[in-house]
């Protein structure tokens, strides 16, 4: 879509039922990740994900493998999955292996009113009950539904890299949920959960003027003049100032065929420059922190509305793109508008 529109309406409640797949075995869509983009760097248990992806998506690749192969790389092999909730297992083993890893207990909801935290974890589709909201169900139990598409795996793989900011926004939800109850109408709070949650990107920067233009629809002065300043996701820089960090699950989705009017509805999070020297497992640690905070002061809002949100076309980060190295990119008016911010300064 254009720089500078936002969708008049957006689907979110698209956890539906379906009929899952046959156990162990994934469809051909999944073969289509470039689990190299830059824009999938970021996100936690990357190398897992990807490998047992790539092993269930072409089960006829795995006998080619050489030994060393099978014995360097960790992955979920068909035979070790019984139920036919294959991406639920994944992401669920993913979980636990990061929690292992960092000695610390899996991730919990941000409860409502007297309710207890509950822990996070990936479970059937069909354990969501018939009628009962997807949202509310998490916040009551800690448990995703999750089905075996490509949607709800990027859907976890956000989970994984953000949970306190996906249990703010689930939070936020259920607050709404309890107000209003279940409707065709979501509100501005839950429209603007749902904008940023399928949609979003967290810009940070060290250079307040990089995140001032971006908000402004500057694109030069925030995407083209400072490119030196921006950091590489395949060859990170310790001198960087300024990254983006895709939250979306949606847009990821979208992502596996890029195109240029792809837009981004982002927030800016500021740092001081020593972030960018941080490994990239506690940027975004300290990350999912940050943008945890900001959305729940963003949210508990009175005036919150999805146009709150920067739009950025993100085909247009530095480094996110092979063609964006050519400053004419940037000349597509179509794609980098001049915005409503910069309209009103006249």
């Amino acid at each position: 879509m254009p720089a500078n529109d936002l969708p008049a309406t957006l689907n979110s409640d698209t956890h539906t039922k379906e009929l899952p797949v046959l156990g162990g075995q994934l469809d051909n869509s999944f073969a289509e990740i470039d689990w190299q983009a830059p824009w999938l760097s970021h996100i936690v248990q990357l190398n897992y994900l990807s490998n047992s992806i790539v092993h269930l998506s072409r089960p006829s690749q795995q006998n080619s493998l050489s030994e060393s192969d099978s014995l360097d790389e960790q992955y979920v092999n068909a035979s070790d999955i019984s139920t036919p909730d294959t991406v639920a297992n994944i992401l669920k083993t993913a979980m636990q292996q990061q929690a292992n890893h960092l000695v610390q207990p899996l991730p919990q909801t941000k409860p409502i009113h007297n309710q207890a935290p509950q822990t996070l974890q990936f479970v059937s589709q069909n354990a969501l009950p018939e009628g009962e909201a997807y949202e509310h169900f998490i916040g009551t139990t800690g448990n995703i539904p999750t089905r075996d598409n490509l949607h709800d795996l990027f859907n976890g793989s956000i989970w994984l890299t953000f949970p306190k900011t996906k249990a703010v926004l689930n939070y936020y939800h259920m607050l709404e949920i309890a107000k209003q109850g279940i409707s065709e109408r979501r509100g501005r709070v839950r429209d603007t959960i749902t904008v940023f949650d399928e949609n979003g990107a967290v810009l940070v920067t060290s250079d307040a003027s990089i995140g001032e233009a971006l908000i402004d629809f500057d694109w030069q002065a925030s995407l083209v003049t400072p490119r030196a300043k921006w950091d590489n996701p395949t060859q990170p820089d310790n001198s960087a100032q300024a990254a983006v960090y895709i939250f979306g699950h949606a847009l990821l989705e979208q992502l596996l065929q890029p195109r240029k009017p792809l837009c981004a509805h982002s927030i800016v999070i500021y740092v001081t420059q020593s972030f960018f020297t941080l490994p990239l497992a506690e940027r975004m640690s300290y990350l999912d922190d940050k943008v945890a905070e900001y959305m729940d002061t963003l949210l508990s809002k009175d005036d919150v509305t999805p146009r709150q949100l920067a739009p950025l076309p993100i085909l247009g980060v530095p480094y996110f793109w092979a063609e964006n190295t050519d400053t004419d990119f940037y000349e597509d008016s179509y794609v980098f508008r001049s915005g409503r911010r910069q309209k009103n300064k006249k």
